[in-house]
């Protein structure tokens, strides 16, 4: 049998998150396909690690809308005992639909597997770590992508199978897609983080953490009190209700540590904490902690950047 990634597609190229999928899907130590529609065939193909991609031909807008994806998949399960997406918008809607239709088994935010087929997912915030087997023919799952490296984006010469569409899903149609209003790098690949929370005040020093963000080379995120209290976007949260994120290193300037953000950001490699609060509960998991007022912090940094004038 075989494992199965469904790539994804966008703003005109092969999403980093695919290669990421196909990281994981590999550990399972069984032949990797690539399922994505036929304008990224060849980029899925130079993926190292594939075997076979799996090319949905003609019009394949529709595929991107989850109970399409979800039938698409049901069409070519039968070929796999593993079915992996990453864990976003579309493989968090697509894929429990698919093991429904296929009476399969599903599970979310996978972090890691092994050649035995067990799975590895956090619970209660992340405060459990689980080892799951599944008895099921196959298994479908969500992946969290930054637990898992990219494969390389050369050096494979995977086989290109053009796979015809499904019949499209007629009581959901896709009207239009809209940003999600973050802008800069991606949260989720991500190798530096640089978060904001309530203790910003506002969302003009938002703006001003997110500028040292681009200077440096790193991804913006907020805590959700801050998402809340309107200085950053939904798309930048980062916690138990919003992103999990795992980079080399985390900045977090003004959160307090509340155990839902614990769990978005607990397994970043270093943590550097700045709060004027010697008692925040961020300083329990942060590496280096600052414990001093955070613009004064935040000047020094954007000196040595070059971010901001000394």
């Amino acid at each position: 049998m075989r494992s199965l990634v469904v790539g994804e597609w966008e703003h005109g190229e092969l999403a980093e998150s695919t290669r990421r999928a196909v990281t994981a899907a590999l550990q399972r130590g069984l032949p990797v396909d690539v399922l994505v529609p036929a304008a990224g065939a060849h980029a899925a193909a130079s993926i190292s690690g594939v075997e076979r991609v799996l090319a949905i031909t003609g019009d394949v807008a529709h595929v991107q809308v989850p109970e399409t994806l979800g039938m698409q998949l049901q069409a070519v399960s039968h070929d796999y005992t593993l079915i992996v997406a990453s864990h976003r918008n579309l493989g968090r809607s697509a894929l429990p639909r698919a093991a429904a239709l296929t009476d399969g088994a599903f599970l979310a935010d996978v972090t890691g597997i092994d050649a035995q087929g067990r799975f590895t997912r956090g619970l209660y915030a992340g405060s459990v770590i689980a080892k799951v087997s599944v008895t099921a023919r196959v298994t479908f799952a969500t992946v969290r992508t930054s637990s898992f490296v990219a494969a390389r984006a050369s050096g494979g010469a995977a086989a290109i199978v053009e796979t015809k569409p499904v019949a499209a899903f007629k009581k959901t149609k896709l009207l239009e897609r809209q940003a999600s209003g973050q802008s800069g790098r991606d949260l989720s690949t991500a190798r530096v983080v640089i978060s904001g929370g309530r203790g910003l005040a506002s969302k003009d020093n938002m703006v001003r953490l997110g500028e040292f963000a681009d200077r440096i080379g790193a991804a913006l995120g907020a805590s959700r009190a801050a998402v809340d209290a309107g200085y950053a976007p939904n798309a930048t949260q980062v916690g138990q209700t919003g992103k999990t994120v795992a980079p080399d290193v985390y900045f977090a300037f003004g959160i307090s540590g509340a155990i839902q953000h614990l769990a978005g950001m607990k397994d970043s490699k270093v943590i550097v904490a700045v709060n004027k609060d010697p008692d925040a509960p961020i300083f329990s998991v942060a590496d280096y902690g600052i414990v001093g007022d955070l613009f004064d912090v935040l000047s020094e940094l954007e000196a040595h950047a070059g971010a901001r004038a000394a």
